[in-house]
């Protein structure tokens, strides 16, 4: 059954804010995945605007950053806070539809998010059970993503998310890192642009503690590749560009931990200004990227179909991937990644914006936020 405004809470008009004099009301369910925090927004499907949910995206950046930017900067969010906005599915047999909004802008897919929201939307009565293991199916500006809840007594112990196809589109790119040098990065996609590098490379541990170091070093290889890089997705031009870095412990070793961090820019990278090059850190084992990371894997030989792949993140929690088959994305060779992990609902909320706030969009402060974010 298709979600409706109705369901999804209290309707709003895409002129809601920031009209003087007219007070916002957002209603959330608060999420954690595996430690990512997700604000799963239930009843702002009316500010977004779009047939498609690849116009419903364009739209959020063309017009909501305001929105973004309200829950995910002080008062009400933090650095390392995203967000899902409900939407009402836009294809037939789908449950319902997400745009994600992370601290860098709005991005099509996320999988700890979409973790989070199935579990909000099952454990909330959204979407009912049906059954030990509950399918849901949504839709994201990349195309129809299916999840698989397994529930016991209305609570949702694990969600499997069968992603979209996720392929390699160069290996071993040898990207000039200031600071750095010549740095090997894989190109990858797996629901988002990724560019990934072993962490060795730049002489960093994977450890909670390097958290700025690692953040920095992520900063410097996003600015390089956005300028040396150019992608597009094939079947949707709007998807373009090195959007997330992930740093990994590189190649399998049997008894080895695989590992990884994915730093996102909660500001304006600016290669002249040092003090830019920082973002936060991924606490969950990111679902897009562990799909990116299985793809690339498996385009070394490293990683089998049918083979379970345990991803740690830099907090020790784990989702678990499994590629399923192969199949093409517009000619090139691509490969159906599952990702599985767990989520806990934290809390419900209902956020507020006064007309007299002289903070209408949040603030940032450079103590724990890069400038410009």
């Amino acid at each position: 059954m298709s979600l409706i405004n109705k369901e999804l809470g209290r309707p709003l008009d895409a002129n809601t804010m920031p009209l003087p004099g007219r007070k916002l009301t957002l209603d959330a369910i608060e999420v954690h995945a595996e430690g990512e925090p997700g604000r799963i927004l239930t009843s702002a499907s009316g500010l977004v605007k779009g047939d498609t949910m690849a116009e419903r995206l364009q739209y959020c950046k063309d017009n909501l950053d305001w929105l973004r930017r309200l829950m995910l900067h002080e008062p009400r969010g933090y650095p390392g806070l995203c967000s899902v906005i409900l939407l009402p599915a836009v294809n037939e047999g789908s449950d319902f539809g997400i745009v994600v909004l992370e601290q860098g802008g709005f991005t099509p897919m996320s999988g700890s998010n979409t973790i989070c929201a199935v579990t909000a939307v099952i454990e909330a009565g959204i979407v009912p059970v049906r059954g030990a293991e509950t399918v849901v199916t949504i839709d994201t500006a990349v195309g129809v993503v299916q999840a698989v809840a397994r529930v016991l007594d209305g609570k949702v112990l694990s969600v499997t998310v069968v992603n979209v196809p996720a392929f390699v589109v160069e290996l071993d790119h040898p990207l000039q890192v200031p600071d750095y040098g010549t740095v090997p990065v894989d190109i990858v996609f797996g629901g988002q642009f990724f560019a990934q590098a072993k962490a060795s490379d730049l002489g960093l541990d994977l450890h909670p503690d390097n958290g700025k170091e690692l953040a920095r070093a992520g900063a410097l290889i996003k600015m390089a590749a956005q300028d040396q890089i150019q992608v597009t997705h094939p079947d949707n031009p709007a998807i373009s560009g090195i959007n997330l870095i992930m740093l990994h412990t590189g190649d399998r070793v049997p008894g080895r931990q695989d590992r990884n961090t994915v730093v996102l820019s909660n500001g304006q990278l600016v290669p002249s200004d040092p003090a830019t090059w920082t973002g936060a850190l991924d606490r969950s084992p990111c679902g897009t990227g562990t799909s990116a990371r299985m793809a690339a894997l498996h385009a070394r030989g490293q990683l089998g179909i049918g083979e379970d792949f345990a991803h740690h993140s830099i907090i020790g929690s784990e989702f678990i991937g499994r590629l399923t088959g192969t199949t093409t994305v517009a000619g090139r060779e691509a490969v159906l990644p599952t990702i599985r992990g767990r989520a806990w609902v934290t809390g419900t909320s209902q956020w507020a914006l006064d007309p007299t706030d002289p903070f209408p969009s949040g603030y940032t402060v450079g103590d724990i936020w890069a400038p410009g974010a």
